[in-house]
């Protein structure tokens, strides 16, 4: 892998990033704990290190929330608009970029789906059809 520079941001553009690092691995969660705070059936992650993280504007305006019995499940969000924003978590030594934050390409697809077992039995099924757009019938 290449070191790699991103940008991302939250949905009402408040807060700002820019994440510098190897990307090495991208994985859709199913956990319980990732399907509450993203409000989907799994949440998408980029993994990166090493790594540094700037932020480019609206630091502030940054919230982070811990489950007290997790031993590394925290979110970092826009206080603004509620948008899952980058994390490190130091028990694993990775950047943590939700990865519809990313303004940029992302380097890697998914390489796995994780938690699988915990997924809800609603959620991502093959056999939907798709629409590039609202439904309008």
């Amino acid at each position: 892998m290449t070191v790699t520079t991103l940008q991302g941001s939250c949905l009402c553009g408040a807060v700002q990033y820019e994440v510098t690092g190897e990307p090495e691995r991208m994985y859709h969660c199913h956990c319980g704990r990732c399907r509450k705070a993203s409000g989907t059936g799994h949440a998408t992650n980029l993994m990166i290190r090493p790594g540094s993280i700037r932020w480019i504007q609206g630091e502030e305006l940054i919230t982070t929330f811990k489950v007290s019995e997790a031993i590394r499940f925290t979110t970092r969000f826009c206080k603004h608009c509620g948008s899952n924003l980058p994390r490190f978590v130091e028990q694993i030594n990775f950047f943590i970029i939700p990865a519809g934050s990313l303004d940029s390409d992302i380097p890697l697809k998914p390489q796995a789906r994780i938690f699988w077992d915990s997924r809800a039995e609603w959620s991502c099924s093959d056999d939907l059809p798709t629409y590039s757009e609202y439904v309008t019938d």
